[in-house]
């Protein structure tokens, strides 16, 4: 089931990136329901549409689009404004770099597995395991070994040889373990100017006997002045792309 989600995502991402409009052929759909239909068919049908609505949850969890949007909600968490940029600028921005940092993946998906099943030159099998060789290179290249053998611990299962042979269901999820932390530690770094810069200004307010005025609100200007001058969002959006392998 997992492969063949990901063959149907990442061959309509794929087909609308680099397919051009004026030579793709959309494939019809037929469904009946009445007589002489196979209920094997149906459940074929209903698990395609199953499959379909979790799209979006296996684009986010098996690319690097976790990574962006968790470092950016918490670039928008340390400069102290809660709801600027808004969440759908930020998700937006989040899609585009994780389309930026998948490109590499995406463009061997099409010309080495996409393109030729459209040209019907190899056959389902081997296009479904070219998707996933695909997608593993990619998620090999950033999971951390002790996040994979985290899941052979639980199970109580012996752990392969080398990191080819884990199967998707261990690799997946030690994937987005290995995101999260990663996400985690820019995050950290992150807030470490701004919370300095905060405890100046709480620190000079308490000199000044200033104590009822909430330090928020005076250090909220100088955030924002000091993001500014060293040209933030340059700085960590090229530490977020950097951070890739």
């Amino acid at each position: 089931m997992i492969k063949i989600l990901f063959a149907l995502v990442l061959s309509m991402i794929s087909s609308s990136v680099f397919a051009q409009a004026n030579n793709v052929n959309l494939p019809g759909l037929s469904v009946n329901f009445g007589q002489g239909t196979d209920l094997v068919d149906t459940m074929q049908v209903l698990a395609l549409f199953t499959m379909l609505s979790l799209a979006p949850a296996f684009i986010i969890l098996c690319t690097s689009f976790t990574r962006i949007i968790v470092v950016l909600s918490f670039m928008r968490q340390a400069i102290g404004t809660q709801s600027m940029p808004p969440n759908q600028l930020l998700i937006g921005f989040a899609l585009f770099l994780s389309l930026f940092v998948m490109m590499p993946t995406g463009q061997n998906i099409y010309n080495n597995t996409i393109q030729p099943y459209m040209n019907k030159t190899i056959t389902t099998t081997e296009a479904l395991d070219g998707i996933e060789f695909e997608l593993r290179g990619f998620m090999q290249s950033q999971v951390r070994k002790a996040d994979i053998g985290l899941f052979y611990d639980v199970t109580g299962k012996q752990a392969p040889q080398t990191i080819d042979d884990v199967p998707l269901h261990f690799l997946i999820p030690a994937f987005i373990i290995s995101e999260l932390k990663t996400a985690f530690q820019i995050g950290f770094l992150l807030y470490i100017p701004f919370l300095i810069l905060d405890m100046v200004v709480a620190s000079v307010l308490m000199a000044m006997g200033m104590m009822m005025l909430p330090p928020v609100i005076i250090s909220m200007p100088f955030k924002l002045l000091l993001f500014v001058l060293v040209d933030g969002w340059q700085l960590v959006t090229g530490s977020i792309l950097r951070s890739f392998n």
